[in-house]
């Protein structure tokens, strides 16, 4: 560890320099001897660092999502060239090139903190052995050996023997109690980290390798930390642990406000964009425009979670625009009376369904009005009586009518019958 503390000296005096400003500001309200003015010190000196780091954050989640939608073609390439290793790698630097990722993105903040987190422990070394580093000159080496943190040298390690302890002003039960507790708290922040990212930002609809390295590093971190923790000093836990805390903070504004698409965090977000939409009947803030503005662009590619999303704003009479606004549907346009009050409108009324014996006493209505000309064979009231008929009209009474009627009202048809078919002669 001293070795690469070694390599990474040349920004030792820029860390030293920062952690001499922030004590000059402390020391003014705790004193320059404790602990807090040391311990906040090298708080503050993570959090400049982590805001410099916010660019290469957004590109990190930026590479992590391109990653994550790659998986299922990277799948297929392992797949078709399992048996020749470089053919796969070839493939693998194409698919690549032509989506514009990296995978070594995702890695970018670590890598930049590196030397921040070799500068400070070699700094804080040579507090533990009595010897100026960077700007920090005999009184303020003086100074930081004073300074205690619940009872814990700055300079202190786990693994440090009562003598050493001693030397520095503390005993050592204190110093092995608070490390232990800064290691499992440094610990147990980077597995909730990880399992965040796994749990609720990851889009469950895809089972790719890539999620079981992630689950991986999950249970890997923590014990990581936990073994190497023990070999750091009090200062550098101080340091660990502050950004472990600033990430899972970073990462749950990150998940809330912007998720991955397919994911938990994604249901979650556009549950809580659809109430606060219906309820203001727009979309007020621009990270909103954002988001409705890609999941329209998406067409049919929309995931299950945003297809829900857009049918209730239908549903709720909003459609959503290629800008990202979101506008009163027309089809849903309530009427409007002539004194503004919105009317409802108008229903269509569907007919009654009759039953089977009105439907019967109405055909036989009409039966009735239309045989009525033809059955009314009464003599009119004008007529004679002893009037007699004409032979023509008495040949005609003497036909017998009534068998007819009688015959097609049994069934027969009506009309004259069809002859039957001469026989051949």
């Amino acid at each position: 560890m001293d070795t690469i503390a070694s390599f990474f000296s040349f920004i030792t005096t820029p860390v030293s320099w920062v952690i001499v400003q922030f004590h000059s500001v402390y020391g003014e309200v705790f004193g320059p001897d404790t602990g807090w003015a040391w311990g906040l010190s090298i708080v503050s000196l993570v959090i400049l660092i982590r805001i410099c780091l916010i660019p290469l954050f957004v590109k990190q989640i930026k590479a992590t999502r391109a990653m994550q939608t790659l998986q299922p073609e990277m799948k297929k390439i392992q797949e078709r060239y399992k048996n020749d290793k470089q053919r796969q790698s070839e493939e693998m630097m194409k698919l690549y090139k032509e989506s514009g990722t990296n995978p070594l993105s995702s890695c970018l903040p670590i890598l930049a903190q590196s030397p921040f987190f070799f500068a400070l422990y070699h700094v804080l070394n040579g507090i533990a052995t009595g010897s100026t580093i960077g700007v920090i000159n005999e009184s303020l080496l003086n100074s930081a050996r004073k300074a205690h943190i619940f009872g814990a040298p700055l300079a202190a390690k786990f693994t440090d023997g009562s003598s050493k302890v001693e030397a520095l002003g503390a005993s050592l039960t204190d110093v092995r109690v608070v490390t232990a507790i800064m290691i499992v708290l440094m610990s147990a922040s980077q597995f909730y980290t990880q399992r965040q990212l796994m749990t609720k930002n990851v889009d469950t609809t895809v089972k790719t390798p890539f999620m079981q390295q992630q689950k991986m590093l999950m249970y890997v971190f923590p014990v990581m930390f936990a073994v190497f923790g023990i070999n750091f000093p009090v200062g550098v836990l101080v340091y660990w642990l502050t950004t472990n805390v600033w990430t899972m903070g970073q990462q749950m504004y990150v998940i809330r406000n912007n998720p991955t698409p397919g994911s938990k965090a994604q249901a979650a977000y556009l549950e809580r964009l659809y109430k606060h939409v219906t309820h203001h009947g727009m979309t007020r803030r621009r990270s909103e425009k954002t988001i409705v503005k890609a999941i329209v662009a998406k067409g049919r590619d929309r995931n299950e979670f945003e297809r829900k999303f857009i049918n209730g704003l239908t549903k709720a009479g909003l459609a959503a625009q290629a800008d990202g606004t979101v506008i009163k549907g027309e089809s849903q346009v309530a009427v409007q009376t002539e004194d503004g009050a919105p009317a409802a409108a108008p229903k269509r009324q569907q007919p009654k369904r009759q039953t089977k014996a009105q439907r019967q006493t109405g055909s036989s209505k009409i039966a009735d009005e239309t045989e009525q000309p033809t059955t009314s064979l009464s003599k009119s009231d004008d007529e004679p009586e002893d009037a007699k008929p004409a032979p023509a009209a008495k040949n005609a009474a003497s036909k017998p009518s009534g068998g007819t009627r009688s015959k097609a009202q049994s069934g027969q048809r009506k009309g004259p019958q069809r002859p039957k078919s001469p026989s051949k002669k």
